[in-house]
């Protein structure tokens, strides 16, 4: 594995990272966390910088499709320059788990229909998996796809969906036939227009508040033939498929994060002083700030590692398993550790250090919990 970025590559994240500070940076972040904000006007702008479109085919995104690799960097220097861990999920949602799937496994038609559309900040798309009864057994999912002429009718429900308030397209997994299992699962294109499909409002939740979460109902929702993804049954191996590519993009921005808070914190603890000397040198808070170090170094390197495989095509199910668990708990763990260092400080709002640990809980969360990380991984070693 080469640890070594080309000029090309470095130059292109520090771009993206003075785009980020100086674009999406706001003074108003405190405000829009608090009310669940999302900035239509900043997905607008990370499209025209051409975000959306890394990875994407150039007719599809009016721009050279980068490397995966190039495109980890930029997603990690998002997440270093924008305080907003909402939109940045928003962004990964997109682009990892919709536009990756529609561009790998849809059909010519499909792709020239919608996928101009996403890359240009035109319209977002959302990845309707989830549902009441089944989180993390997410094939024991009873969204159906009943067959008629021309297509198919959904009914169902789906919760836990990064942008459904706010979709224009929906990547619905549904089940022609209950009784095959995870074989029967079908994956479907839904616009916000078609009859019968319907959204929640938004759902308060702890933190990522800018990146709206709700359901979406299905009651004899119809879509067309042309508008399954894949033929009969490819749900299955296309959410794996797409769970790959969610673990390691959407976490490249938290590892961005990571490394901002750390340097915030170190700055703190340089220029806060007690007992007539800066914080820092109390070794109570220095071990601290060497765990934060750890984590983000250590994180990293799974990281690259991940992006390396997909890089070179090959499959990466416990590298990625490995990556979400470690990642996202070393997150959680370097934000406590943020708040505690910065002490009454960092447990009010308008010092803007809370915000990134809980940002940081859903991590342990969404894209398969630690648990379920542990399991993957266990498996993989043959127990």
């Amino acid at each position: 594995m080469e640890f070594a970025w080309s000029e090309e590559q470095l130059a292109f994240k520090q771009r993206v990272v003075e785009f980020a500070k100086n674009t999406l940076d706001s003074d108003d972040m405190v405000e829009r966390d608090y009310h669940g904000k999302f900035s239509w006007e900043n997905w607008k702008k990370c499209a025209d910088f051409g975000i959306q479109g890394m990875c994407m085919p150039a007719e599809y995104s009016g721009s050279p499709a980068l490397d995966i690799m190039t495109a980890v960097l930029g997603m990690e220097a998002i997440g270093y320059g924008c305080k907003d861990n909402g939109l940045t999920l928003a962004l990964n949602a997109q682009m990892w788990t919709v536009q990756i799937l529609l561009s790998q496994f849809g059909s010519d038609a499909q792709k020239q229909k919608y996928l101009p559309r996403l890359c240009n900040g035109e319209w977002i798309g959302v990845h309707a998996l989830s549902e009441p009864d089944s989180g993390s057994d997410v094939y024991s999912l009873k969204t159906s796809a009943a067959k008629c002429d021309g297509g198919y009718l959904l009914n169902g429900r789906k919760k836990f969906v990064t942008c459904a308030p706010i979709c224009n397209l929906a990547l619905v997994f549904a089940t022609i036939d209950q009784s095959l299992g995870k074989w029967g699962l079908s994956v479907f294109l839904v616009e916000k227009d078609a009859p019968g499909f319907s959204t929640g409002p938004v759902k308060e939740k702890m933190g990522l508040r800018t990146a709206p979460f709700g359901e979406i109902f299905f009651e004899d929702c119809f879509v067309p033939e042309e508008n399954r993804l894949g033929p009969e049954g490819a749900g299955f191996s296309f959410s794996h498929s797409s769970l790959e590519y969610d673990r390691c993009f959407n976490l490249a921005s938290e590892l961005g994060a990571m490394e901002r808070q750390l340097e915030r914190t170190i700055e703190y603890a340089k220029s806060r002083e007690q007992y007539g000397q800066p914080i820092g040198k109390f070794q109570s808070v220095s071990n601290r700030i060497a765990d934060m170090k750890l984590r983000l170094e250590t994180a990293r390197l799974l990281l690259y590692k991940v992006a390396w495989l997909k890089e070179r095509g090959e499959p990466a199910m416990m590298e990625a398993a490995m990556l979400k668990l470690h990642l996202s708990e070393c997150y959680v763990a370097s934000g406590l550790d943020a708040v505690r260092i910065h002490g009454g400080n960092g447990y009010l709002t308008e010092h803007e250090v809370e915000r990134d640990f809980r940002d940081s809980v859903g991590g342990v969360i969404y894209a398969g919990t630690s648990d379920i990380q542990r399991n993957i991984i266990a498996r993989s070693l043959g127990l």
